[in-house]
């Protein structure tokens, strides 16, 4: 019901009054199939059975120019694996103070990576899908509000936003979904570009909260065993969190190259403290790219919490379990080629390679799709 409210309340706001009120519609799909190359094999939602739905979506981005320097956007999405049913990504009005300067509040992406604002349009990139070690923080959007400024320094463009503002929802930080609180974010993404070059660095800070049933029922039992301060150092009850990004990127004459660097860290907490990049290169041959990506990802689990608990401790096993639970040492090879078939979508082979050290497991998959734009 909220999401039918949400539409039509945007619908109606968008075509009031058709004389000042100027509507575009844009949209993108993927259409994709794919699976692992061993029966007990699993990656990025896959299977080895053949999966239409997995990584399919489809979204349509509704744009109204209200007049007078204020116009409000919404993107409307559906994916496969969540049935089609369609919600909102983003749902934000724009104002521009100046030229040079504009102002965005309501639903919005958060300017964690790189790709953040198309990183589901998978049209924009050569990938299957962005590299997955990166770009797995958990949450996408925020409520809030960000400040654009875009300009020119010298010979390089440049394009800053600070961004403020809160998340309340799902996120997967163990093998469960919990729900996850962030108040008080605060950050800024700056983005120089120059002749087929670019660097981005952004910095993000939050208070992050995380409950979930079995979670919170152990870190009460700890409190009634008397290790209130073992509790203490485990659970997430609004501490603070922070992320740092730095991507290079060139695209020239034929190259194209990128690479991404991420740290996230919550404090005081069993998080594990997450380290991850990749490296990626292609060469266009006219309408073909085939490319190469390497990712590393290293999350490290903090061993010093349980590291002065007796082993004969009856708490020793799940507190060292709830803690190694977030290690994770894997490095991913991708191989695949974009073929732009027609001027608005491009045919994607993709092979995939991770090797998780932690688990010693090594799982494949291939997928083959269509990514478009309209």
């Amino acid at each position: 019901m909220l999401k039918r409210s949400l539409l039509a309340a945007l619908i109606t706001a968008a075509c009031w009054n058709p004389a000042q009120a100027e509507v575009e519609i844009n949209g993108f799909a993927s259409i994709k199939a794919g699976m692992t190359l061993g029966s007990d094999e699993s990656l990025y939602g896959y299977d080895d059975t053949l999966d239409f739905k997995n990584e399919s979506l489809a979204a349509l981005q509704i744009k109204s120019d209200l007049g007078d320097k204020l116009s409000v956007t919404a993107q409307l999405l559906g994916r496969g694996t969540e049935d089609w049913d369609v919600g909102f990504e983003w749902a934000f009005l724009s104002y521009d103070l100046t030229d040079e300067l504009r102002v965005n509040a309501g639903r919005l992406r958060t300017p964690f990576y790189k790709y953040s604002d198309f990183r589901d349009v998978g049209y924009a990139y050569d990938w299957s899908r962005v590299p997955q070690s990166v770009y797995g923080l958990g949450f996408d959007t925020i409520e809030g509000a960000s400040l654009y400024h875009n300009t020119t320094l010298g010979i390089f463009d440049s394009n800053l936003q600070l961004i403020m503002g809160s998340y309340d929802g799902e996120a997967q930080i163990t093998s469960e979904v919990a729900n996850a609180k962030i108040d008080n974010i605060a950050g800024l993404a700056w983005d120089l570009g120059y002749d087929g070059y670019n660097l981005r660095a952004a910095y993000l800070v939050g208070k992050t909260t995380f409950s979930q049933a079995d979670f919170d029922s152990f870190m009460a039992q700890l409190t009634g065993f008397g290790l209130g301060a073992l509790a203490a150092q485990l659970d997430v009850q609004d501490e603070s969190s922070s992320f740092t990004g730095v991507s290079f990127s060139v695209d020239k004459n034929n190259i194209v190259f990128v690479t991404e660097i991420t740290k996230a860290q919550v404090d005081n907490s069993f998080i594990s403290d997450q380290e991850s990049w990749y490296a990626s290169l292609g060469y266009r041959f006219e309408s073909f790219t085939p490319y190469i990506s390497y990712e590393n990802e290293d999350n490290n689990a903090k061993r010093e919490i349980y590291a002065a608990l007796p082993v004969a401790s009856p708490v020793y096993a799940p507190v060292a379990g709830l803690v190694e639970s977030l290690e994770l040492d894997r490095t991913t090879i991708n191989l695949g080629i974009r073929y732009d078939f027609h001027p608005s979508a491009a045919l994607k082979v993709q092979y995939s390679d991770a090797d998780n050290k932690t688990l010693d497991r090594d799982d494949r998959a291939l997928v083959l799709g269509v990514d478009l734009v309209f």
